[in-house]
């Protein structure tokens, strides 16, 4: 039985909910490449996989659009799976169910893998419509843009011939994309030490829990907390006070995804216990305070946990608080080239132990300037090797430069004029996309980035607007057949 049969443009809903019920995660997408093949074969459409898993399907002009530039339609097909802590979830074997919510669609208590399986959808609508008028189509659906950009990486530069390039990885209906920013990771390794537990002590869990989260490039700028700095800030001071001591500490999850939750262990001399929970509390009133506006549900609580049998020396969760504490996290600079943008930021990612004496830091910068792409990470780096962490860089990725010139843009901002008697917002956006790799494949692509209004992406909150959705696709027929 479908739950989103009723919602319009059908085929396309229908082609989302099909990919809903496919397990898609990033690195492990063997599924969801043999649903596109199997999908082009039942379809009687060309297709191809280069070796990494990118697929290709191919759609002939329909009669009189022979001449027509070919166009290619690009979208990712993995996903950014996280679920809240309390649900039970396998991301390599369940399906989504989503569930229509008002004016929204979402899922229940995990990432619904709108972003972006609603481009993916539109793809598949755009391959299988009857009643289109468009030149040649190639779809392009890569592998892996969450979690490394494997797939346009590997892209070989024979793969396609199209030289108009249409990105449905937005997530701002209204607002058509130009550019994006460059991202690198900075991971840091930071050995600790370990004693056995004193006695007459007593074992407590803190939680900081509640928080939004969201894309650690789109929501940056939006006064969301980050977990792992929330948790950090609250032990940097019970240690000096109470003299707590730390046996774990473990926050965030995805490095592209602003940390929503975070929890420690810790113990504390029994005789400081009560104070203790009264300061969790007065605590938690605080930043309850501090971010009334924009975390809603953030709370600060605790509960009691088995003794563990070891915790860092004084000197050690000293230093490690200290990294915490000093790792910046948030927007570093807005940009001067275009209003209201983010130019470069940073995002304290995730803290876990790896070993029983070994933290991983995991960070991601991003910046419209690559030149400012490596500031940001060497700020980070400066902080992990004070801590005496060893550090390491990901490749990076390009980002891709404005071209306001663009002629897809002009057609895509007067089809939309034409539709709905207003202007689009032209911008860049702060978010990595697969342009950038795609122009040093294809130096003569031109391009354009359209979606749906997307919201909490990269979190269980993740929603799409239905209306939207409607108006996406007719954007994006109506620029088919202007071409």
């Amino acid at each position: 039985m479908r739950i989103l049969e009723k919602l319009q443009p059908q085929p396309l809903w229908n082609y989302f909910e099909d990919i809903c019920q496919v397990p898609r995660p990033s690195k492990k997408e063997e599924k969801i490449i043999a649903f596109l093949l199997d999908f082009a074969k039942k379809n009687n459409l060309e297709a191809k996989k280069d070796e990494i898993g990118n697929v290709l399907i191919l759609k002939p002009a329909t009669h009189g659009k022979e001449n027509t530039p070919t166009v290619i339609l690009q979208s990712h097909i993995d996903m950014v799976c996280e679920k809240n802590s309390d649900k039970v979830f396998n991301f390599e074997k369940d399906a989504i169910v989503p569930i229509i919510d008002g004016d929204w669609v979402r899922a229940d208590g995990t990432t619904l893998g709108s972003d972006d399986g609603i481009g993916m959808a539109a793809q598949m609508a755009v391959l299988t419509a009857n009643d289109l008028s468009h030149g040649p189509i190639e779809c392009l659906f890569t592998v892996d843009e969450e979690t490394g950009l494997s797939g346009a990486f590997a892209l070989q530069s024979d793969f396609m011939s199209g030289k108009i390039l249409i990105n449905l990885d937005s997530e701002d209906e209204g607002e058509l994309f130009i550019g994006c920013a460059g991202g690198i990771d900075t991971i840091g390794n930071l050995e600790v030490v370990k004693e056995k537990t004193p006695g007459n002590s007593y074992a407590i869990k803190i939680m900081v829990r509640g928080l939004l989260g969201g894309h650690s490039g789109d929501d940056i700028n939006k006064g969301r907390g980050n977990a792992n700095k929330i948790l950090a800030r609250f032990l940097w001071n019970a240690v000096r006070n109470y003299g707590v001591r730390i046996a774990d500490f473990n926050g965030g999850n995805l490095r592209n995804a602003i940390a929503r939750e975070a929890s420690a262990v810790v113990i504390v001399p029994a005789v400081q216990k009560d104070q203790l929970i009264s300061e969790i509390n007065n605590f938690s009133d605080v930043v309850e305070f501090e971010y009334e506006r924009t975390e809603p549900n953030l709370v600060v609580d605790f509960s009691s946990t088995i003794m563990p049998k070891r915790v860092m020396t004084q000197a050690s969760q000293e230093n490690f608080l200290n990294v915490l504490y000093a790792c910046p996290h948030g927007v570093l600079e807005m940009s001067t080239r275009m209003k209201d943008m983010v130019e470069t930021s940073t995002n304290l990612a995730s803290v876990k132990f790896i070993a029983e004496e070994q933290v991983q830091i995991v960070t991601s910068q991003r910046s419209e300037l690559d030149s400012r792409k490596y500031l940001a990470s060497e700020m980070v780096r400066s902080v992990f090797e004070m801590g005496s962490a060893t550090v390491k860089n990901s490749d990076g990725y390009p980002g891709w430069t404005p071209n306001p010139d663009s002629k897809i843009l002009k057609i895509a901002v007067d089809s939309y004029k034409k539709l709905f008697d207003t202007k689009p917002i032209v911008r860049s956006i702060h978010a990595g996309l697969e342009c950038g790799l795609f122009l040093e494949k294809y130096p003569d692509l031109d391009m354009v980035s359209i979606g749906p209004t997307i919201r909490n992406a990269h979190s269980p909150d993740e929603r799409i607007q239905i209306k939207t959705v409607e108006k996406f696709w007719r954007h994006l027929v109506d620029v088919l057949e202007d071409l």
